[in-house]
């Protein structure tokens, strides 16, 4: 039954016209690209203003909210337990289940936690994971359907924790685990949990670099779709059917650094996909229809390469870059930069007037307006353009690790302390 309705609900609410997508059922929202098609966001707010409701939370966590109708999930750490949460769209909590029990894990920095992975629904069943391995399967409503243990491809090596979020694409959870014990790609049948396929996806780093923070992502265009995984010095393409490599691009880590690791995720749209490394390192921009092999300059599928950054900050470190019309944005710890898709050509980087801090969250579009978000609570609204106009900068007395969601006219955002909604009361 739960097949069914998966199918009918994810066909008629995940990939269908901008017009049906006011649900945030994952954590780059309903296009898997940082979009809404919602109108009337929000650009302003403070903690007196346009504050429908917060909600205290029992943990620092740092996962994305999803949304679909009345209902939020989340995880969260909650003493020695990471917990699945559900909470109403008015601010009340509906459910809490235990996803894991480990007791409190210490990391190498005491920012990360075991709550960083966000949740995925399509309006029947909730999917969480922590970071303890625990990949769990819930109805909206709070019954426990199936849980696997991640950690059977591989005991967890990794210095900062575990973050994957694994992607839901019609009626399949695609994940991938990799970390110094494991480089893997998976495929799970989303109702059951029962594996479809696990292939091996070599990188061949060394130090730090095996220790992947980006999630996988589906990428839809001519010729696709595709599983899109990125990390271990490499991004590389997957057909859905069973794993096998399509393309790998190649030179993300030119001087062998071996503290390469990869957290900011792939731009995907369906003619351009725009891929980060790290630490101010390459950024590379390719046309996937038709693309095969190795991308590098020698590859007609290649675009545009931005060698390694001489100005510090200036490339993704942490941060997924978004693209609106045929503008690129990529965002530092604090500049934002705006790139013209098809050629790479900056039109600007703006500093001064970005909020400063570490930039953590991902950036969300809404109505050709670009919110770029700081770990200190201030979130920057820009317009989408080749001139650089901010429209706005709204703090709240909050630490934000966790990416905005978009739904119903509403902005929630996941702090250390609350949840907040913001709109029009």
């Amino acid at each position: 039954m739960h097949r069914i309705l998966f199918s009918s609900v994810l066909c008629a609410a995940f990939w269908s016209s901008p017009c049906l997508a006011e649900n945030w059922p994952q954590w780059r929202g309903p296009q898997n690209n940082g979009h809404s098609s919602e109108k009337g966001v929000p650009t302003e707010w403070g903690a007196d203003k346009n504050i429908v409701w917060k909600l205290a939370l029992p943990g620092q966590g740092s996962s994305t909210p999803c949304v679909w109708e009345d209902k939020i999930f989340i995880t969260s750490p909650d003493g020695d337990d990471v917990v699945l949460m559900c909470i109403g769209t008015d601010g009340k909590p509906k459910w809490k289940q235990r996803l894991s029990s480990t007791g409190k894990v210490v990391y190498k920095n005491e920012k990360a936690n075991d709550a960083s992975a966000s949740c995925s629904t399509d309006g029947q069943l909730v999917w969480a994971f922590a970071g303890s391995g625990d990949l769990a399967c819930f109805t909206v409503d709070g019954a426990e359907v199936w849980r696997v243990d991640v950690q059977k491809y591989g005991k967890f090596s990794i210095q900062f924790g575990v973050h994957w979020t694994p992607v839901l694409y019609k009626g399949v959870l695609y994940l991938q685990v990799m970390h110094r014990n494991a480089q893997m790609l998976v495929a799970l049948e989303a109702s059951t949990g029962k594996e479809k396929w696990a292939v091996n996806r070599p990188g061949y780093g060394k130090g730090e670099s095996p220790d992947v923070y980006t999630s996988a992502f589906i990428w839809e265009g001519e010729g696709g779709p595709l599983l899109v995984s990125h990390g271990n010095d490499y991004c590389t393409g997957h057909k859905l059917a069973d794993g096998g490599e399509v393309w790998r691009v190649a030179g993300l880590n030119p001087t062998n650094n071996g503290a390469w690791r990869f957290i900011s995720g792939p731009l995907l749209s369906p003619d351009l996909i725009v891929v980060p490394s790290c630490k101010d390192g390459p950024v590379v921009a390719f046309n996937p229809v038709g693309a095969k092999g190795t991308i590098d300059p020698d590859n007609k599928a290649e675009l545009w390469r931005l060698p390694a950054a001489a100005t510090p900050r200036s490339s993704p470190d942490v941060v997924t870059p978004v693209r609106v019309g045929d503008i690129v944005y990529l965002a530092g710890d604090g500049p934002l930069t705006a790139r013209d898709a098809k050629t790479g050509t900056q039109f600007y980087r703006e500093d001064k007037q970005m909020s400063k801090g570490q930039h953590r969250a991902h950036m969300v579009v809404a109505e050709d307006r670009i919110y770029v978000t700081s770990i200190t609570g201030a979130i920057d609204v820009v317009q989408a353009d080749k001139e650089f106009k901010k429209l706005a900068t709204n703090t709240l007395p909050d630490t934000l690790y966790g990416s905005p969601a978009i739904s119903n006219g509403r902005i929630y955002l996941r702090g250390w302390g609350h949840l907040w909604a913001i709109g029009a009361k």
